[in-house]
């Protein structure tokens, strides 16, 4: 760890915006930096807010945000984050990719927030660098991205490049920066002036909810979360209950039962929520055709699948995927910051 003493010149972080992106990850940046400055009485951090132009940038909540500078016009930063909704691209690649291997040689190190991944990876830049995927994102970031190992965890520090699931995760590496320049002691001293109570590690792995319950699928017994475990390795290939039951050692009758208990539904109509949900993500993120949206999912003709995603969305999927916008979807799913 570096000596908190010794004087050292303020790290630069950049925080590179566009259209649609979530605030809370831009807050999550800023709040734990300027909180760190004030409390050890130095400017220890610096933050620009960047665009690729510099019109003002609209959030997902819609509140807007004027960019203290643009891509080319930044200087020097010691690290460079992406945030931003999943279908956000640069409108001038070309320039934008120079801009951002120039900084590259200058050693800055990219990394990327939440749906900024995407951005991120469209660039080309990380090749097959292991990245962190928010879970709501990952289906279609591995359709898009067959070659780039998606991470489960909540930071991926791989390579040239730190890729971070969401804001609160944003929140644990502002706060590992902190420790890393001024110490545990002012570290612990920001997190508790925010109340933010459990600092993870980068390589903790993300939560993940329980379908239609008011649990993360980790508080679940055992042997339900082993099923589902086994349940998302048979997304494209669906497999029997009964043959889940024998993988998990018990009986059918007694998985069902289990799953009852801790869901309150089956797991036939638990497996095929999740089937559904993976298809949405494709659906709203990504650009590949319904019919072979119905494929990936499991679905041997595109029938069944429309039936059963209007069954579960209340919509057909080309509805579904023109009605989305960069904060909410109907359904009462919130997008993940």
């Amino acid at each position: 760890m570096t000596d908190a003493s010794a004087p050292q010149a303020p790290l630069t972080l950049g925080i590179l915006i566009f259209p649609g992106f979530p605030m809370a990850c831009l807050t999550s940046c800023i709040e734990p930096l300027r909180a760190a400055n004030e409390i050890s009485g130095q400017q220890a951090f610096r933050w620009k807010v960047i665009a690729e132009d510099n019109a003002p940038v609209d959030s997902s909540a819609g509140v807007s945000f004027a960019p203290d500078c643009t891509l080319s016009e930044a200087g020097e930063l010691d690290v460079l984050l992406f945030t931003a909704s999943p279908n956000a691209r640069f409108a001038t690649p070309s320039r934008a990719n120079a801009a951002l291997q120039r900084y590259q040689r200058g050693k800055t190190r990219l990394g990327s927030i939440s749906g900024g991944v995407f951005a991120l990876a469209r660039t080309g830049l990380t090749r097959e660098n292991p990245l962190s995927v928010h879970w709501c994102y990952e289906a279609a970031f591995q359709a898009e991205f067959p070659d780039i190992p998606a991470q489960s965890t909540v930071i991926c520090e791989d390579g040239d490049y730190t890729t971070i699931s969401g804001a609160s995760a944003a929140f644990d590496h502002m706060l590992a920066l902190i420790e890393d320049r001024l110490g545990g002691d002012i570290m612990a001293e920001v997190a508790c002036w925010f109340q933010h109570p459990y600092i993870r590690s980068a390589a903790a792995a993300q939560k993940t909810p329980a379908h239609d319950t008011a649990k993360s699928q980790d508080l679940l017994p055992k042997q339900v979360e082993r099923a589902i475990e086994h349940f998302a390795a048979h997304i494209e290939s669906p497999i029997q209950i009964s043959k889940v039951a024998e993988a998990v050692g018990v009986s059918t009758r007694s998985l069902e039962r289990s799953f009852k208990e801790a869901t309150g539904q089956s797991p036939l109509k638990y497996y095929r929520k999740m089937r559904m949900k993976q298809a949405r993500q494709l659906v709203l993120y990504s650009n590949t055709p319904v019919t072979e949206v119905a494929f990936m999912v499991g679905y041997a003709t595109p029938g069944a699948f429309l039936r059963h995603y209007r069954e579960s969305f209340g919509m057909t999927p080309i509805a579904d995927r023109r009605s989305k916008n960069s904060m909410r979807v109907k359904g009462s799913d919130a997008l993940p910051s």
